[in-house]
């Protein structure tokens, strides 16, 4: 079992690796490739396109053909689908070669975190899924040095993308292991998560738009106006490095109070954070710290959305009540990539940061109505997961902990 967790935690870091360089990869490319700003927003949200479709329909392909023939499948589309953008610079070829990959990565992920479910005995699973989390996040901060590092333009730095996923693709086809049991759970109709939890689907809906806005339209305003490869890398870096710094202290703080007032009080420093960022002096001394604050408030919406929901629904529908959360995310991350190029091409990246801010206050401003309007319903088993930001927003069932305070 050690060695099955190790190899698939490894292969899982490759590929986290590769998918944090290759998202700011496209982002500085279409700062250089002459597109049009609407067609870098369809770019850039198809890859939540394919992530979404993806997230709907992957858990049955894994079902039918098995987990490592799934992961191989889902791997040999992604690498597919890079070498192709490698191979044909076109926007409308690469907004159908994103959706794909898009597509394999979540696979890649349902099938990893779905296997680490199943294999980890309960005394294990929370240590084993917190090393999962950590060495996501350092590969996604590794992913940033990369590319603050290697040139956006050419086949290299698309060749050591492939290089990565491949590798991955290695490690887990050669793992010896038998598949998990497939486990059937009640199944939730939709619109149910919506009528008893409003404000978790409000907040997965606006993590979600927020932080592919961030990833798809920074990278791209720093590098058009000629901002160094190197200071890009540092500032996608700190976002990352905040999203990592804040994930354990807010899940231990999720435990202790009101979620919604502690959603509240993410949104709003969120949304602090991205108005801070038009007014002060744009020198690294400043933006850095910034950055990693922001980050830090943007990758915590989401887990504590995923947990408010837990509150009211019960564990019984964990995975469900997790599809359903990541379709509404990938809506999220779907329309924010659009809005934010259309904003930019008009109001600049100032017009950008006052859209993610709004955004962020409306969802504060209806989690502390829901707090003071509604008595929190009786708390049941809901863990807080440690979700890394905008990559891999599959949350598996953990094993359940104490009870929490906090329901919608």
């Amino acid at each position: 079992m050690y060695a099955q967790v190790a190899a698939i935690i490894l292969a899982t870091s490759f590929v986290q690796l590769a998918n944090g360089f290759f998202t700011t990869l496209v982002a500085l490319r279409l700062g250089i490739e002459n597109f049009s700003p609407s067609l870098e927003g369809v770019i850039m949200s198809a890859y939540f396109v394919g992530f979404t479709i993806g997230s709907l329909t992957c858990g049955g392909i894994i079902q039918r053909i098995g987990h490592i023939r799934g992961y191989a499948a889902f791997g040999g589309i992604v690498i597919c689908a890079t070498m192709g953008m490698s191979l044909l610079v076109d926007g409308l070829a690469w907004a159908l070669l994103r959706a794909a990959i898009g597509f394999g990565c979540v696979g890649l992920f349902v099938a990893t975190e779905s296997w680490l479910n199943a294999k980890a005995t309960p005394a294990l699973r929370g240590r084993i899924f917190s090393t999962y989390m950590v060495g996501t996040f350092l590969a996604l901060a590794g992913g940033q040095l990369l590319a603050g590092r290697l040139s956006p333009t050419g086949s290299a730095s698309f060749d050591i993308i492939v290089a990565l996923f491949a590798l991955a693709l290695v490690i887990v086809s050669m793992t010896r292991a038998e598949p998990p049991a497939i486990v059937t759970e009640a199944r939730l109709p939709y619109g149910a998560l919506a009528r008893v939890a409003p404000l978790a689907v409000l907040g997965a809906a606006i993590a979600g738009m927020v932080s592919a806005t961030f990833y798809a339209v920074v990278p791209t305003w720093m590098m058009a106006r000629d901002v160094p490869q190197e200071t890009i890398g540092l500032v996608m870096l700190s976002v990352v490095l905040g999203g990592l710094a804040l994930q354990v202290p807010v899940g231990l703080l999720s435990d202790r109070v009101d979620r919604r007032l502690l959603l509240a009080a993410l949104a709003l420093g969120y949304a602090t954070a991205a108005l801070a960022l038009i007014v002060v002096p744009r020198n690294l001394a400043i933006v850095l710290p910034l950055a990693a604050v922001l980050g830090g408030f943007m990758s915590t919406m989401y887990p504590v959305c995923v947990a408010n929901a837990m509150d009211n629904m019960g564990g019984e529908r964990a995975v469900s009540v997790s599809g359903r959360l990541i379709l509404v995310s990938g809506i999220g991350s779907i329309i924010g990539p659009f809005a934010g190029t259309w904003l930019m091409s008009h109001l600049d990246i100032d017009g950008v940061l006052y859209f993610v801010a709004a955004a962020a206050l409306v969802l504060a401003a209806v989690a502390v109505w829901r707090a003071v309007s509604r008595a929190a319903v009786p708390a049941v088993d809901a863990p807080f997961v440690i979700a890394p930001s905008q990559a891999a927003q599959f949350v598996p069932e953990l094993e359940p902990g104490a009870s929490r305070p906090g329901a919608v």
